[in-house]
Formats: C-alpha cells, structure tokens, sequence
C-alpha cells in the first residue's frame, strides 16, 4: 500500500491546522488573559453540536514583507451558522491568535461573505470582535475591506438584528462596523474600542491616559453611550447576548419571539397604589414599578448605566416581547437631556424597526435647564426623541405616574404624536409647568403688589396645584383615553396590547426623512 496520504487524510490534517489556530502557545497566551479563543467563543455562543464553519480553508494572497511564508488556514476569523435556542444566526468570530486577529483582504471576503447570507436568509449576524486592526502588510486592501464591511452594516441595518460583541482590541477604523449595528456587549478590563490609541494622542495632544480609561467597557458603557453593556467576564457577556436574542425576531418581516412565563395577564399589585410618594418633589425608583408590571418581575436593562435618567430595556406583556422607556425619577428628577434624549430615540427606533411594541412610563418635569444644555444642542438632540416617537408605527401605550410637564409631556408618546392608547394614574400632574414657576410667570404684578407676597404665593401654587396637578384636564379633553387605578396596570397594558396586536399604521412614502443628527 502507499505510504501517500489519501484524499481524506489530506483535509482532516488541513482541517486540524485551522483548528489550531496560531498554536498552542498564543493560545496559552490568550487563556493568560483571561480571553477565550475564537472557536471557544463560538461553543459558549451557540446551541451544542449547531455550528457549522464556513471558509476554513482560507489563506491570504499577501507577498509583501515576507507574508508569503506566514500563512494559517482561516487567516484570522472562523466564519459560519448555527442556532441560538434553536433559531438560525450568522457569525465571524476573529482569531487574535492569528495575526493579532488583524483584518486582510481575504478575512474581510470571509465576514462579508457571512453577512450578504444573513441577510438574504432574513437571520441575526452576530460578531466576536477581537482584532488588532487593518493589517498593515496588506495597505489599502486591508482598508478596502473595512469598507466593504461598514457598507454591509449599513445594507442590513433595520433588517437583520446585528450584535457586536468587544472581546478584546478594536481600534482605528473597526471600531465603525460595531458603531452601525445595533448592541455592543463589553467585558471589564479586556475590551477596549477607540479610534486612536493612547499612544498617538500623547504624541499629538499631549494627553496621558490608559487603555482602559480611554476605551474600556467602563468608558463605554458610562461616558460615551457607545456601548449598551458591560458583564465582567466573557462567559456573563455570551449569556446577555444570548438573553438579548431571545427578545428579537429573526428579522424585520417578523414578529418577536413569544414566551409563556405563566404570570397571569390580569394580576394586579395592591403595591402600586401607595409607590407615588405624596411628596411631589420626592423621588422614587421607576425600576420597582416595572418589576411589579411586566412578567414575572423580568426587565432586561439596556445601557444601565449610561444616561441613568432614563431607563430603556425589553420585558414581556402576557408573554410578548415589549420595548420600555421609561423616566428615572431617582436620577435628575428624570429630566430629559442631551444623552438620555440621544439613549432612548435610538432604542425606539430599534423596536420600530423589529415591530417590538413600545411602552412608555412617563415621569418627567421636563428638559434640562442649563447653559451646557443649550450650548451642547439639547434643541436637536430632543428633537431626535420627538422624531423617534412621532416616526414609530408599532403598538405605541404611555403610562403617566405622575409628571409631564411642558414640551417634555408632548416628546414622551403623547396621544398628539399618534400613541395608541394613553393612560394616567391618579397621581400624574400635566401641565406646562411646575407650579412654582407657573406662578411666578402668570401671577407676576400680582406677587410684586402683595402685601405677604410668601404668603399670596404660597395660595396661588397650592390653587394652581389643585387645578393643573391631576389628570383629569387632559382625561376631559380627550388626551388621555382612561385614569387607571395604579395597581391594573398591568391588565390594562396586556390588554390593550392585544388589541393592538395587528395594528396597521403608515408613514407618508418617501425614500428616508431627515431626522436632526
């Protein structure tokens, strides 16, 4: 017999270099980090034995500096499909074993390759980012390939769910793939994303900083809003990601996922008729009364700790997948600024992109005063949230607990920018204004010429509290469709959900509106 492999033995032992990666010895190196590798990400990610790898066998075509003699199948990203809980995903996940995971002419054929099939399938893509950046032997290819990449991203935006998932460096221009898809998940002191290091801008601005407070997830996920979550270990991370799935549909012709979690749609929490303290300039925490309204208590917070005065995340209703906003009196009294504005505009047009209905718990003494407002753009940047609202055409509810007032109670899904159904709780106080500064503009002459102007003030502002701090004004103009006992809250939104179920709402055709950026 011939002592020449055969045909198969050839593509086990081809196959089995792939899998290698860069050796074993980057790979002990990437473990020393605290980092999986490519493929070992990919295991945790999807559902056990579902995997199937496209593209294993890929080289790069590169001469230059030597790279003809450096070649490793797969060349630095493992590319395929699989399920999550059953369902079809596309992914790419770089192999920083490889080249540093560093981005070639071929590795960026491979993701492009995945993402033109995930969108033709109509199916989530998700990528594991970890890379090094363009890779510098291959110059303008390299860089070609980022942009065939970011046009894709663009393509599939609003069609397919796309998820990036930071698992190590992402620098230059790859930071801009993750910025166009939908979530970025970070991991504590292991991901970073900046556009230039800390070692140009000390050459260039003279500025000292490290990698973690330049780009790190803390960074991300508490000053910039760039990403959406934070976990503190690579496992925590792939389980959210997970988690996420479960509240998208596969892509924008169909509906979410639902989920039976056995919580009664009619139950009713006693609790919720005493939350509101009497005291309006006291605050409470909005996360209690959402725990007590959707099923089981289970809200799944996005950006939890960006722009804190405002709350967005997914829950269910009667087992159907909803997206909350919601203010945060606990945090700025709630008020609507510049990043909260930006927070929730973006995540409402997410869930209108995803036909995910929109629940909306309204506490809000409106925008933010202050000179770094104005000068910082809160005129355009609260119209972002005005425009997100008023272009959504999903099942749009809004629960007043008790503030909404001024141009504030319009931006939050008032029943004037088309919400379905709007309903109020004893406790809410609509007007244009808070009493005090009411007072002050209407009852100005008034106050000046008192004889105790303390005291007259006081009567005014307890008057004007007595008329304007209730609901029941808007509820006799029509602007709210019910004032609901707190504690049926819950009743009322499952069934007005049903109701709304197959909705059909459109916006005048045109190629695209020109939202404030």
């Amino acid at each position: 017999m011939s002592s020449t492999p055969d045909k198969f033995e050839i593509l086990a032992q081809l196959k089995e270099r792939a899998r290698e990666g860069g050796g074993a010895k980057r790979v002990e190196a990437q473990h020393e980090r605290g980092k999986g590798t490519a493929r070992e990400r990919i295991d945790l990610l999807l559902d056990e034995g579902s995997f199937e790898e496209m593209d294993m066998l890929v080289e790069h075509d590169c001469s230059h500096f030597g790279m003809e003699k450096k070649t490793f199948p797969g060349d630095g990203v493992v590319t395929g499909y699989g399920t999550i809980d059953g369902r079809p995903i596309f992914l790419f996940s770089q192999d920083f074993t490889v080249f540093g995971g560093s981005l070639s002419k071929r590795n960026a054929m491979k993701i492009c390759k995945v993402m033109d099939l995930a969108l033709k399938a109509g199916v989530p893509i998700i990528g594991l980012n970890d890379s090094g950046g363009a890779r510098i032997q291959e110059g303008v290819e390299s860089l070609g390939g980022y942009a065939d990449i970011f046009l894709r991203n663009t393509l599939a935006s609003g069609v397919i769910p796309q998820i990036s998932a930071i698992l190590g460096p992402c620098a230059g221009g790859a930071v801009y793939s993750p910025a166009i898809t939908d979530f970025i998940f970070m991991v504590d002191r292991s991901s970073y994303m900046f556009v230039t290091g800390p070692n140009v801008i000390k050459t260039v601005t003279h500025e000292e900083v490290s990698f973690e407070e330049l780009g790190g997830s803390k960074t991300h996920n508490e000053i910039s809003g760039v990403a959406h979550f934070r976990s503190s270990n690579e496992l925590l991370c792939i389980e959210s990601l997970r988690t996420l799935l479960s509240y998208l549909p596969s892509n924008n012709m169909e509906d979410p996922p639902a989920q039976d979690l056995g919580d009664d749609p009619a139950r009713e929490d006693p609790e919720l008729d005493t939350l509101i303290p009497d005291n309006p300039r006291t605050g409470y925490d909005m996360k209690e009364v959402l725990h007590r309204v959707v099923d089981q208590g289970i809200f799944f917070e996005v950006q939890e700790h960006y722009a804190q005065n405002i709350l967005i995340g997914f829950a269910r209703l009667d087992g159907r997948s909803v997206g909350i906003v919601a203010q945060q009196p606990m945090v700025l009294a709630g008020t609507l600024d510049i990043n909260s504005s930006i927070k929730a505009a973006r995540f409402i047009r997410f869930c209108d992109a995803f036909n995910i209905p929109l629940v909306t718990f309204v506490d809000v003494p409106g925008f933010l005063p202050g000179v770094a407002q104005e000068h910082g753009g809160i005129i355009k940047n609260g119209a972002k949230l005005l425009y997100a609202w008023c272009e959504a055409t999903v099942p749009k509810i809004t629960v007043i607990t008790r503030k909404a007032y001024g141009g504030a109670y319009d931006v939050m899904n008032s029943k004037h920018i088309r919400a379905d159904f709007n309903f109020a709780w004893p406790s809410a106080e609509i007007a244009v204004m808070g009493p005090e500064g009411a007072v002050e503009i209407v009852f100005k002459k008034e106050l000046a010429d008192a004889k105790d102007p303390v005291e007259r003030q006081t009567e005014l502002v307890t008057e004007y509290r007595d008329t304007f701090a209730n609901p029941y004004v808007a509820a006799r103009l029509g602007y709210l469709d019910d004032v609901i006992r707190p504690r049926t809250t819950r009743r009322r939104l499952c069934r007005a959900l049903s109701l709304l179920e197959n909705k059909a709402d459109r916006n005048p055709s045109k190629k695209h509106g020109n939202i404030p950026l």
